[in-house]
């Protein structure tokens, strides 16, 4: 694939930061459209991530970010390939990556980003499949 992560990631980030509420959080997204909302501390730097499986889990809306925010975030360089981000998320298990250049945030990226290369086609076989050799008989 030479598709790089730039060119399917959201590049309108909106982010929040520890002391806000989970309310806060949720309004956000719901007034956004958006399931991840980066944490950030007063330099900008990503600390967390919020995600609409963080708010199902039925945390009073009062609840501070900084209580339920994971304490290791997955981040990739905008200009990697879109492997590396597919990678990254299947092998933590995780659905959302927080996309940075020389360390600032410049997106993120869902699964649903990379299933979109999927419907759309995108993507090409580096070395295709062939049939096998062995179990195919001959009359």
């Amino acid at each position: 694939m030479n598709i790089k992560i730039a060119d399917i990631m959201h590049k309108s980030v909106v982010t929040t930061v520890p002391h806000k509420s989970l309310g806060h959080v949720r309004d956000i997204m719901a007034n956004n459209h958006i399931s991840s909302v980066p944490v950030v501390n007063s330099e900008n730097e990503v600390v967390g991530i919020i995600t609409t499986s963080d708010l199902a889990k039925g945390y009073d809306d009062g609840t501070p970010v900084s209580k339920i925010m994971p304490a290791q975030v997955f981040s990739v360089p905008a200009y990697s390939d879109v492997h590396l981000a597919a990678r990254i998320m299947r092998n933590h298990h995780i659905h959302h990556l927080v996309v940075t250049h020389e360390n600032e945030i410049v997106g993120v990226l869902s699964s649903f980003d990379l299933l979109q290369l999927v419907e759309d086609h995108r993507f090409a076989y580096k070395n295709a499949p062939t049939p096998s050799k062995r179990g195919s008989k001959r009359a």
